[in-house]
């Protein structure tokens, strides 16, 4: 379309000093004759274009020139290059290049004044080439088919409209309807496997309908919170002030840390207790303590009822 040409045209004359009508011909597979037109059209709408002709000569912009800011203000220029930067804390957009193109249009400097990483250490090609398929059928609206594997390890074929990715507590979900279940689901995407794109289409979903079930109410891992008191050596002073915050915590006369916080219940606080090996003791609620060490004692048993020889 020519208003696409337009724009480039101008974008390749703020990264270009020179350049002539037949590279621009080359480059857009057009006429020069279609090229001066164009030019012609962009002086008509303000744009400092002068030619040159002989040996060196060719099609320039006046220097100092940057894209007339009536449209978007300063800031709201900041907000989008930053906007634009927050995307590439997935650590699988490619917005480098789109980043560069609206930094030369707006005659601004690019400040990356922030960096957040949300992919693990592990990270690679095929979780990069999976949130790709992904990002594509939900801006496309295509029907999705994968295996999924629940917190049992049992795995099932779902066949789903994906609506958006959503990035909730240290972990990437997928929220769309499940044909198969037939409801809104949300699917773990670590545990999305054998993931395909089919050429099916389907009519986005009505987001008023989601305003009725907030999604934040729907997550699978939020269940109720439970107020829990513990007693974490003084050795752990560094996760301690990491992780919880500072009215949370005070401090035992040994140097350990008592410590009381609100959590969500579920399978995944005893992992995180856990993880603090044997530098944590859970005071209270007692049924939370019981659970505990009856996964402690289960995991003892293992290694005492089947030495390995």
């Amino acid at each position: 379309m020519q208003i696409n040409r337009l724009f480039e045209i101008v974008y390749l004359l703020m990264n270009k000093k020179n350049i002539t009508a037949k590279e621009l011909s080359e480059h857009f597979e057009v006429s020069s004759r279609t090229i001066y037109r164009d030019i012609e059209i962009l002086c008509q709408a303000g744009i400092p274009i002068y030619t040159n002709k002989g040996k060196g000569g060719g099609i320039s912009l006046l220097d100092h020139f940057v894209l007339n800011k009536s449209v978007l203000t300063e800031q709201e220029q900041v907000e989008i290059l930053s906007a634009l930067q927050g995307l590439n804390a997935a650590s699988y957009s490619d917005t480098n290049q789109v980043i560069s193109k609206l930094s030369s249009l707006f005659g601004t400097v690019q400040n990356n004044w922030i960096e957040v990483d949300f992919s693990s250490w592990n990270h690679n090609e095929e979780d990069k080439s999976k949130f790709y398929l992904l990002k594509e059928a939900i801006l496309n609206s295509k029907v999705i088919e994968f295996s999924y594997y629940n917190s049992y390890g049992e795995a099932s074929s779902r066949v789903v409209e994906p609506i958006r990715l959503i990035f909730k507590g240290q972990s990437w979900y997928l929220y769309g309807f499940c044909r198969d279940k037939k409801d809104y689901r949300f699917f773990k995407i670590t545990r999305i496997k054998e993931l395909q794109k089919s050429e099916e289409s389907f009519h986005a979903a009505d987001l008023s309908r989601l305003v009725e079930k907030p999604i934040e109410k729907k997550l699978p891992y939020l269940n109720k919170l439970i107020t829990i008191k513990l007693k974490i050596d003084a050795d752990m002073a560094y996760r301690v002030y990491d992780e919880f915050e500072q009215d949370a915590i005070s401090k035992n006369e040994d140097g350990s840390f008592l410590v009381t916080i609100q959590m969500q219940d579920g399978g995944w606080l005893y992992g995180y207790l856990l993880s603090y090996e044997d530098h944590i003791e859970v005071l209270e609620p007692q049924e939370i303590r019981n659970t505990l060490i009856i996964k402690m004692q289960n995991a003892l048993n293992k290694y005492q009822n089947n030495p390995i020889i």
